[in-house]
């Protein structure tokens, strides 16, 4: 991925993957078309199964900025803004990726400096 690539992370809690996964999966598609968002993933917390992180990965900021700016931002998101939350108090996480999107080829090679 390029160097000014950009990611976002949007903290969320939820008392089961069951309960969070459509959301986050209906708030993903409705994303998929949007120029700029690359891919995204939802991930778990290890030390606490109800924590999860939405983790975007955005061309730029400025794709990003024009997405958030638009008027489709908070009604494609909707689905799970009832599961939002603060960062844990903890300095550090290690979550595990519960499920991912990408709008990137495969076929192409990505090198890293």
């Amino acid at each position: 991925m390029a160097m000014n690539s950009l990611r976002v992370l949007l903290y969320h809690s939820a008392p089961s993957i069951g309960e969070i996964d459509p959301s986050y999966h209906e708030v993903s598609r409705r994303l998929a078309p949007v120029p700029g968002l690359m891919a995204n993933e939802l991930l778990r917390s290890v030390h606490d199964p109800t924590e999860f992180v939405v983790v975007s990965a955005w061309r730029d900021l400025a794709a990003f900025r024009a997405w958030e700016s638009g008027p489709g931002h908070r009604a494609s998101t909707a689905p799970l803004r009832a599961y939002r939350s603060n960062p844990p108090a903890r300095p550090y996480g290690v979550y595990e990726v519960a499920a991912a999107y990408s709008t990137v080829s495969t076929d192409s090679t990505v090198e890293l400096p």
